[in-house]
């Protein structure tokens, strides 16, 4: 089939219910498989830029469920290297990574482990090394994509790829703060209305975690997923680590929570740690 990538094991595909067991595919495994590749175009890059510094690259997934993204991964980048190259996957259904388990030690992928924990379990849980080159979270609802951010924070990654989902987070102190700020800021009317409350509380979200990423250091570019269009979470972030200056996304992630009335929100982005990094 045009759509499989070389290397890529069919039987492997059958497994993960993506190709029937006579090789075909419907319209819904087909979006499915598509909706990977496009992942892959961006996380190969990273992956081949990683091989250089080093061979052994450590991936963590988060919210694998049944970590299309991890195997698919692993059999096309990672399966013939013996190079001590490891994919985590977390999720918190057990019955998933069981099956997933099974599925890595019936392809022989020594390089894959899934554990039953949460995004916050796994970032004190001694089961993962203490530093990770690559994060992704895809679809991570509400603060699960912010608890990726600060496992990623933690392990000192190289990269972070992240889809985030269903923030209502923001939204919800938005809409209790919207009575003292309505007659204060004309800036307020972005939300006034319910649906918008919804939408620009997503949107701020995002902004904010660009910035905090910003914050420590990292490049942040945002793009669309295209080929997710049954889904209206398609926005996908990456950063990638390069040192940078931190005083004015810093600044500027103070100013937004001020002018927006979410100081309350601080302790979410590292607001207040990353001010008092600045002092000292």
């Amino acid at each position: 089939m045009p759509e499989i990538k070389d290397g890529q094991s069919i039987a492997l595909l059958q497994e993960l219910h993506i190709l029937t067991r006579d090789g075909k595919m419907n319209q819904d495994s087909r979006r499915k498989l598509k909706q990977v590749y496009h992942l892959t175009q961006f996380i190969e890059p990273l992956l081949r830029e990683l091989q250089q510094d080093h061979p052994n690259v450590s991936l963590v997934d988060h919210g694998a469920g049944k970590s299309y993204l991890g195997f698919i991964l692993y059999d096309l980048f990672f399966k013939n290297g013996n190079d001590g190259s490891h994919i985590y996957g977390i999720e918190t259904r057990e019955e998933l990574v069981q099956r997933s388990q099974e599925l890595a030690k019936k392809f022989n992928f020594p390089g894959m482990s899934f554990l039953p924990l949460s995004v916050a379990e796994s970032t004190e849980s001694t089961l993962l090394p203490e530093q990770i080159d690559i994060v992704t979270a895809l679809h991570a609802c509400n603060t699960a994509t912010d608890d990726a951010i600060h496992f990623a924070l933690k392990k000192k990654a190289k990269f972070m790829v992240l889809v985030p989902c269903c923030q209502a987070e923001v939204a919800s102190v938005l809409k209790k703060n919207k009575g003292k700020s309505l007659g204060k800021n004309v800036l307020t009317e972005l939300w006034r209305h319910p649906l918008h409350t919804r939408e620009f509380g997503s949107q701020i979200t995002n902004v904010l975690r660009c910035l905090q990423l910003e914050a420590h250091g990292y490049q942040v570019s945002v793009t669309e997923l295209v080929g997710w269009e049954h889904s209206m979470k398609n926005e996908l972030i990456i950063a990638s680590y390069k040192n940078l200056p931190r005083q004015r996304p810093t600044e500027r992630l103070q100013e937004v929570l001020q002018t927006m009335g979410l100081e309350e929100m601080g302790h979410r982005f590292f607001a207040e740690q990353l001010a008092n990094a600045h002092i000292a």
